[in-house]
């Protein structure tokens, strides 16, 4: 299912679209999802911590990371969605140009989950942020966020590894696995606040 907009569906239509037998949409989409979720929540504690003289430019990020991810939800399943047809491609294909046609595809396919990591790495260290300096009774929503933020930069790390299989040594992988590292090590920030 990579006609529409993902945007414009129900959550309960969205979720059923994920559970069918369709390839899409799947991973990328939801990790998309997770980060844009982070960064809604990142801002609704900023809105909610009236003394807190950073909040406005907080929220204001927070809106900026949100417009930044949504779209990429619906992106990320067309490109996929490219690639499983490269990939499905009639065998009678000349191989060389079929390869070439895949590879192609897994390319773009790896792209948008990488822009993922990176929106999930910039969200988790938003809410790190928030979590810090937020209301504290929102303190739970924060962290909420740098956690959301985290499992949605480290799916996408996984599939930009994934897509790129055939070039283990790309440096977009050590680009993703780094940036899902800055994010883990924001959330893992955000948690311990509730310790301080």
């Amino acid at each position: 299912m990579t006609s529409g907009d993902f945007l414009e569906l129900r959550l309960r239509e969205f979720l059923d679209a994920v559970a069918s037998e369709d390839p899409t949409p799947a991973g990328g989409s939801a990790a998309a999802l997770s980060v844009t979720i982070s960064a809604a929540l990142s801002a609704m504690v900023a809105r909610a911590s009236g003394d807190w003289d950073q909040a406005g430019a907080v929220v204001a990020q927070a809106e900026r990371l949100r417009k930044r991810t949504a779209p990429l939800a619906q992106r990320d399943a067309e490109a996929y969605g490219e690639a499983l047809v490269a990939m499905r491609s009639p065998d009678r294909a000349e191989p060389a140009l079929r390869d070439a046609a895949v590879g192609a595809a897994m390319e773009r396919a790896a792209e948008l989950p990488l822009l993922i990591v990176e929106a999930g790495a910039d969200a988790a260290s938003l809410a790190e942020l928030v979590a810090d300096r937020g209301a504290q009774d929102r303190r739970g929503d924060a962290i909420a966020a740098a956690l959301l933020a985290e499992a949605g930069a480290r799916a996408a790390a996984t599939l930009v590894a994934v897509n790129l299989t055939m070039k283990p040594d790309d440096d977009r992988v050590t680009q993703a696995r780094e940036l899902a590292r800055v994010a883990s090590e924001a959330a893992a920030r955000a948690v311990r606040s509730i310790e301080s």
